[in-house]
């Protein structure tokens, strides 16, 4: 994921959401999510970040922290301020150096995509 790509919806640091955000696009976050993310395109999560739930997209970046699983149809970018305590799934994985991951990965670039993409 490269930072020319186009960022739909940004949700700030001083958010905090309880819920479900669906998003048939990308989504930024930086503030505080409690509950699952899922979106057609990208996920970005930033250095001030904190989830508390599954993340489902085409890929995820996170620089931030997040608890709970990762489902990504492309590629996980896991950032050297990432901390990440769950299972991750993608075709693609990519790890900076200074990340905690705690959890189960599982990547293989022949697997389908699993996740369908919203309606």
């Amino acid at each position: 994921m490269s930072n020319e790509q186009l960022v739909e919806s940004v949700i700030g640091a001083d958010v905090e959401i309880v819920g479900t955000i669906k998003s048939n696009g990308s989504v930024r976050l930086d503030g505080k999510l409690e509950g699952e993310l899922v979106c057609g395109g990208n996920a970005v999560l930033g250095k001030n970040a904190q989830v508390k739930g599954n993340v489902t997209a085409t890929s995820v970046a996170i620089e931030g922290r997040i608890e709970g699983n990762i489902l990504a149809r492309d590629k996980i970018e896991m950032k050297s301020t990432a901390t990440v305590n769950g299972d991750i799934k993608a075709r693609r994985l990519s790890v900076e150096d200074g990340v905690t991951f705690v959890g189960r990965s599982e990547v293989n670039p022949k697997a389908p995509a699993e996740a369908a993409p919203l309606r």
